[in-house]
């Protein structure tokens, strides 16, 4: 062997590599969007994409506009401070149609859970409940109104 010749098994190494190094050159060519990197580490394009969506929350005030006896209710309990559309889902359809339901109409338990299950992330002045242990019904709103959560039906 002489010492000119490179063994077999470097050589394969050493194509394996401009391999995945060339694959690697030849993919970030092509799948980088062009407007990348003009604004930092971001697609220029994502702005005008992000613009061009059409919004799907409609905003408390739309809210207001028919539901103001059950806003003035909420406003004396715990979730004053929430969003309609935190519980009911992205209403912007409905806000525009009225005849149309919004997406969660009815609350079901989950709803309730999403924000109020125990967790240890949560904040602790944040109510939460385990529900194996503290379901008495079927539901949350068999002993809470989901409005006004201190009141019982």
């Amino acid at each position: 062997m002489s010492s000119s010749k490179m063994p077999p098994q470097i050589r394969r190494l050493v194509l394996l590599t401009l391999g995945i190094v060339g694959s690697y050159v030849v993919a970030r060519k092509l799948l980088t969007p062009p407007t990348f990197g003009e604004y930092g580490w971001d697609r220029a394009a994502a702005l005008e994409e992000n613009a061009a969506h059409k919004p799907v929350f409609s905003g408390m005030k739309s809210c207001d506009e028919c539901h103001s006896d059950v806003l003035q209710k909420v406003a004396k309990y715990e979730h004053k401070t929430v969003s309609c559309e935190s519980c009911h889902g992205p209403s912007r359809m409905h806000a525009d149609d009225p005849d149309l339901k919004t997406p969660r109409g009815t609350l079901a338990d989950g709803d309730c859970l999403r924000c109020h299950q125990s967790s240890p992330s949560r904040p602790s002045w944040l109510k939460q409940v385990d529900p194996i242990e503290h379901y008495r019904s079927d539901k949350c709103t068999g002993c809470h109104i989901a409005h006004q959560p201190k009141e019982t039906p």
